[in-house]
């Protein structure tokens, strides 16, 4: 396993873990202030500065992006597909312009907290069903671009909203159904926050291999949890074992970034950027 130690070379910062404290050009500007050499932006955030604008500042700091938040949100009724549609494409293109290692897919739930106005529905397979479908149907579109697409298993307390998808096992069989050949066009997104209570994970992550393990997040699980999705822990505030986890991926032969992703609503949020980021370098070095 890699020693993170004596630096932060493989630290990369999901720009959600900052975005109350400055828009993407200040997040941008402050990770290079504090040598981070990643980052992995999220759609509104670019849409807010502008693609073009973000795309100069990536390049003038010269980042990598560790990923690009976010595609999916793939079930909605017939007249919400066509939307659906364009919008994954577009999510392609911009990831490809900003030069991101993958697209993150978050894949959606019932049509209607995926695709806002689509009809009502209670019908969880048929969800699941359409997410396959539309991931199927992105990935000529992905392949054309050269856009590798990383599913990431959401914990099944979002199953209804924001991902049907919840291990690593529902993710990796629709990567064998879909890329038999395993030709790292499509793999999964390890996120620590979500999948760290599976008592399956360490053999899902083998079976994923270096191909499919695209992305490594992490933070941490705290106790109590006062939000289900705002009350994100700081690596080693919370139970999560964020060195063995590693540890599982590197064996793979995984060596990208780890990258953090907090949603931090009372904390973290609340807390000056500088005051972050230095702390995300510390815990890098000392928990993950």
């Amino acid at each position: 396993m890699r020693d993170f130690s004596a630096d932060h070379r493989w630290l990369s910062i999901n720009t959600a873990t900052v975005r109350k404290q400055g828009d993407l050009l200040q997040i941008i500007e402050a990770c290079d202030r504090h040598g981070i050499r990643a980052i992995s932006p999220w759609r509104d955030q670019v849409a807010t500065v502008g693609l073009d604008a973000a795309v100069r500042a990536v390049r003038g700091a010269d980042l990598q992006l560790s990923g690009y938040c976010r595609g999916g949100m793939f079930p909605a009724d017939a007249a919400h597909r066509a939307e659906m549609r364009d919008d994954n494409r577009r999510a392609v293109d911009e990831a490809a312009a900003l030069g991101a290692v993958c697209l993150v897919l978050v894949v959606g739930g019932l049509p209607q907290y995926s695709r806002p106005g689509s009809a009502p529905s209670k019908d969880l397979a048929g969800a699941r069903a359409q997410v396959e479908d539309g991931i199927a149907e992105l990935l000529d579109c992905a392949r054309n671009a050269g856009m590798p697409l990383a599913i990431e298993p959401l914990h099944p307390m979002y199953a209804a909203d924001r991902a049907c998808v919840n291990t690593m096992t529902q993710a990796l069989d629709i990567c064998d159904r879909l890329d038999p050949d395993r030709s790292g066009a499509l793999g999964v997104a390890v996120d620590a926050y979500h999948v760290w209570w599976d008592p399956d994970l360490q053999a899902q992550i083998r079976r994923a291999g270096k191909e499919r393990l695209l992305a490594f997040h992490v933070c941490d699980w705290l106790v109590p949890t006062t939000d289900l999705l705002l009350d994100r822990g700081m690596m080693g505030d919370g139970v999560i074992d964020l060195p063995q986890m590693r540890g599982w991926v590197e064996d793979c032969g995984f060596a990208g970034y780890s990258e953090v992703e907090i949603f931090s609503a009372n904390t973290w949020w609340e807390r000056p950027m500088d005051e972050v980021l230095s702390t995300c370098i510390e815990r890098h070095r000392s928990v993950v």
